[in-house]
């Protein structure tokens, strides 16, 4: 049985979808070289504040030094403080936006960035970190990386769905150069920027995570390994030992959101300017940085550090809280950067104390506290960023060893779930709500949020007053006319709906004084333009009508239109269908 052969117009359209493709692919690599090239930027510019603010050698890591040449260098981070300060007042004296990040802009606006704001975060990031605050650059890196993807998307007139997927190109390259590891990179774009994994969007994520991680790579930002020292072997059966250790790195990583959330309230209570924050976030930091520079920047050095140290339970215990005071207070008080590397670093310090601890409970283990300290990095980075598979394959990948996959896969989980269902954010997402959006990833909500109830209602609306009579409503509105229609009172306000079956009731009298208002519904139920569609669903199942009124605002009352929930379904349905569209690649 022979079949019908594609019409030319057939033919085009496909050739045209996979040019679409390999061009997606193309752009993917393009934001991939940025990506590396804005990481090495990044790394060399904080690293050549460390050297000249801090007087160590340009290859030398701040956080892995002993102790600060000298007591004023404590001095340094609240100068930072001084031009985070200076730079907040700028912003606000010129009216400047508030930033959109990757997930923010994936989630409702499409993925369009703007690659001012962006560049001002990278920047304030940099200062940051340079001047020794307790933050990361990986936000700085992500944010610039995902703008210019943007940006490139914007310059070729992409559609929704490809500048979301470009964005995630942009994050995907920057977390691959900042740690040498592809895979991680890659994913990092699926679970926590684009917020979904499809077989359209792996070869130009892809793409960018190889192309970022050998552009770093060539101008000489090569992350440094972790060598876990001897060749380890695990099973299935040691994930009993390690899955605790995941439990407490999910609640670890919740205390440390929590702590970062009450610094920051605490600053706000003590009523100082916003610009003087920083400032003393920066002299605190400073303090506890001359005791011990192991809190300061990022942490990289301090990481690598610690790893090679064998210390007691009680330095692994005070260097975990001096760190998590530190980031806590650079957060709190105004640094930008983000928890990133600092929950790795933190995680390494809690699996390397759980090591410790267990043989002084009475419980013998034959776990090397490398391994246990990389299972803590990966658990309590699930924590506080997400992304179990980012942060498996980013411990598999830092330290070469892919036997561990198993248990730090496992750890990951359980520290997922403990997130979740305790606290329910990841540390980006519970900024945004503390701004007050509700999104908890970056599944792209933006239509469903544009689809209000102001482009969805009907506009022209059969009025009647409500001190109108039945007999006179009956004979304007006979059945059949209408089904429903909005009653006004005296001022020309909304008072209700008069059903008209309900007024053609045998029961009713057909002249007398009776009035409309008597047999009037939903008065105190109306919709506003405003309304999301989903905020609109809810006073739909809420009245159980089929048609609401649509309010100017709840003080004024005066009528501007009607909404069935049979359009506002359908509608519904139809943007749903289309982000769906949008997920699995069709066109």
């Amino acid at each position: 049985m022979s079949s019908t052969p594609p019409t030319l117009a057939a033919r085009l359209a496909i050739a045209a979808g996979r040019l679409r493709e390999l061009g997606l692919v193309g752009l993917g690599a393009i934001a991939g070289i940025a990506a590396g090239a804005v990481v090495a930027a990044m790394g060399y510019l904080t690293h050549g504040l460390h050297a000249l603010l801090f007087g160590i050698e340009i290859s030398d890591r701040l956080s892995a030094q002993l102790k600060l040449a000298s007591a004023g260098m404590a001095l340094v981070p609240a100068l930072g403080g001084v031009l985070i300060g200076l730079s907040l007042w700028w912003a606000r004296a010129h009216g400047a936006r508030r930033p959109v990040d990757p997930i923010e802009a994936n989630a409702l606006t499409g993925g369009r960035m703007s690659i001012r704001d962006s560049l001002v975060v990278s920047a304030q990031t940099v200062i940051s970190s340079g001047f020794g605050a307790s933050v990361g650059l990986e936000a700085g890196y992500t944010q610039t990386a995902s703008s210019l993807a943007s940006q490139l998307a914007s310059l070729f007139h992409l559609k929704r769905a490809d500048v979301r997927t470009l964005v995630g190109c942009g994050a995907a390259g920057a977390i691959s150069a900042a740690f040498g590891a592809p895979l991680a990179g890659a994913f990092y774009a699926f679970e926590l920027i684009i917020g979904s994994y499809s077989v359209a969007l792996v070869a130009p994520v892809f793409a960018a995570s190889l192309t970022a991680r050998l552009t770093a790579s060539w101008l000489g930002a090569d992350p440094i390994p972790i060598d876990l020292g001897t060749e380890v072997t695990t099973s299935i059966a040691d994930l009993p030992v390690f899955l605790p250790l995941g439990v407490l790195g999910g609640f670890a990583a919740v205390v440390v959101m929590l702590l970062v959330t009450y610094c920051e309230r605490a600053f706000r209570a003590c009523s100082c300017p916003q610009p003087i924050r920083p400032i003393l976030g920066g002299l605190a930091v400073g303090l506890l940085g001359y005791w011990s520079p192991q809190v300061l920047a990022s942490g990289h050095g301090a990481l690598h550090l610690e790893l090679a140290l064998e210390l007691s339970a009680g330095a692994l215990a005070l260097l975990f809280a001096l760190k998590a005071v530190a980031a806590a207070l650079s957060l709190g008080s105004g640094f930008r950067g983000g928890l990133f590397f600092s929950s790795l670093f933190l995680g390494s310090l809690l699996g390397k104390l759980y090591v410790v601890v267990l043989p002084m409970l009475g419980i013998s283990t034959h776990v090397p506290a490398m391994l246990a300290a990389i299972v803590g990095m990966a658990a309590m980075a699930v924590g506080a960023v997400g992304g179990p598979l980012t942060m498996t394959f980013l411990a598999c990948e830092t330290s070469g060893e892919w036997s561990i996959i198993g248990v730090v896969l496992g750890a990951a989980i359980a520290s997922a779930i403990v997130v979740r269902e305790t606290f329910g954010y990841s540390f980006s997402t519970w900024r945004l709500h503390l701004r007050g959006e509700t999104i908890r990833s970056a599944h792209d909500v933006g239509r469903i949020r544009n689809l209000t109830v102001g482009a969805m209602m009907r506009e022209n609306v059969r009025t009647v007053a409500s001190d109108e009579t039945i007999a006179h409503f009956r004979a304007e509105f006979p059945l059949g006319s209408a089904q429903r229609v909005v009653a006004l009172d005296a001022d020309g306000r909304y008072a209700g709906i008069a059903i008209v079956v309900d007024a053609h009731t045998p029961d009713r009298a057909t002249g007398g004084d009776i009035r409309i208002g008597e047999i009037l519904a939903h008065r105190d139920v109306v919709l506003t333009p405003s309304m999301t569609a989903e905020e609109a669903a809810r006073l739909f199942r809420l009245a159980k009508s089929e048609e609401l009124a649509v309010v100017d605002n709840p003080w004024d009352r005066n009528v501007v239109g009607l909404l069935t929930e049979q359009h506002l379904l359908r509608r519904y349905s139809e943007e749903l269908d289309r982000t769906r569209r949008d997920l699995a690649g069709e066109d």
